[in-house]
């Protein structure tokens, strides 16, 4: 008999960013494997040993968008996912900051893992309406409700702990 091995947990960080205009930038991807699984969520990766989640946030950032962020801001939640991606299982930890950007074009070259380019769809800068308008999966699935409750000022000052 064949026991199935929990995945390891992966740590990582994401970034909901905001524009001048107050519209967050989203990544549509999907499963290469499975193409009609298709999702819209934060940019953000792994954590790499001894890196601090700040400077994951922000190198992550610059890798999928080419946006080189001063400042990352407070951390709004953590969100726990076990799910299945091109055939594996996997278990993510993700910390995700605010953060704001006045800058319209990258200012580095984008640098995608294989993956990630197997993977990306499109990135999109989504006013909060539109957000909460589309029928479309988002992970985690309140994004819609987490940014309308940010934008009106009343996001709790403790992050929330998000599981999936």
């Amino acid at each position: 008999m064949t026991v199935a091995s929990e995945p390891a947990l992966r740590v990582g960080a994401r970034v909901l960013l905001l524009n001048r205009d107050d519209e967050v930038l989203l990544i549509h991807a999907r499963d290469p494997d499975d193409p009609s699984h298709h999702w819209w969520e934060l940019p953000g990766g792994g954590q790499d040993p001894g890196e601090k989640l700040e400077d994951t946030a922000r190198r992550e950032i610059a890798e999928e968008t080419g946006l080189l962020l001063d400042e990352i801001g407070r951390k709004l939640w953590t969100r726990e996912s076990r799910f299945t991606y091109r055939g594996r299982e996997h278990h993510r930890l993700d910390h995700v900051y605010l953060a704001r950007t006045d800058r319209d074009a990258p200012q580095v070259a984008v640098r995608h893992t294989a993956n990630e380019r197997a993977g990306l769809i499109e990135r999109r800068w989504w006013p909060a309406a539109a957000v909460s308008g589309c029928h479309d999966k988002f992970l985690p699935a309140e994004l819609p409700d987490l940014l309308l409750t940010l934008l009106d000022g009343r996001f709790p000052a403790t992050p929330l702990a998000l599981t999936a």
